[in-house]
């Protein structure tokens, strides 16, 4: 990604402040017809010692041949707010008119390998945390759900996890 200093965004904590704030990420990795992507709603699990950038974790329908990439690089694209900005919004004439339309926006770039994960409580724990998340005082919650019903997604589901191995940003505002 082209990043002017004056846009480089490199603080950790503000890139995963928008990752969590727009869950929704698009993976994109090479793949036999080349470049293949999908969009998923990412956990972000903070950093460790064993993954210093943070963790991504999600999960996918086993029909999706995203899983079946083990081991392959990746590179995750979040986007916060973005938005059209007018030169009208501007004195145009303190700059002697020299001003042109430009796009705000932030987003940030994670890079990694995933990992894919078939562990049935494992999946069910991370969609337990994500309904809770994005349900928060609504209050559904998975268990409220049939258990034979949710013991058929575990099964068509498989975990995916991304440790972050490098981080991008860019806030053009």
């Amino acid at each position: 990604m082209y990043i002017p200093s004056r846009h480089a965004e490199t603080r950790v904590e503000a890139m995963h402040a928008l990752i969590a704030a727009h869950p929704l990420g698009a993976i994109v990795r090479a793949g036999a017809a080349g470049l293949e992507g999908d969009h998923i709603p990412f956990e972000l699990v903070p950093p460790t010692r064993e993954a210093p950038h943070g963790l991504l974790r999600a999960h996918v329908a086993r029909a999706n041949p995203l899983w079946r990439q083990d081991g392959a690089s990746v590179m995750i694209l979040f986007q916060g707010g973005s938005g059209y900005v007018s030169p009208l919004r501007y004195d145009l004439a303190a700059v002697g008119g020299r001003m042109v339309p430009t796009w705000d926006y932030a987003v940030v770039h994670a890079h990694g390998q995933l990992r894919t994960i078939e562990d049935g409580d494992w999946i069910l724990a991370h969609m337990r945390r994500m309904t809770v998340k994005q349900e928060g005082e609504r209050g559904w919650d998975v268990d409220d759900a049939p258990r034979e019903y949710i013991d058929q997604l575990l099964k068509a589901t498989v975990g995916i996890e991304v440790a972050i191995q490098r981080l991008e940003g860019k806030n053009k505002r």
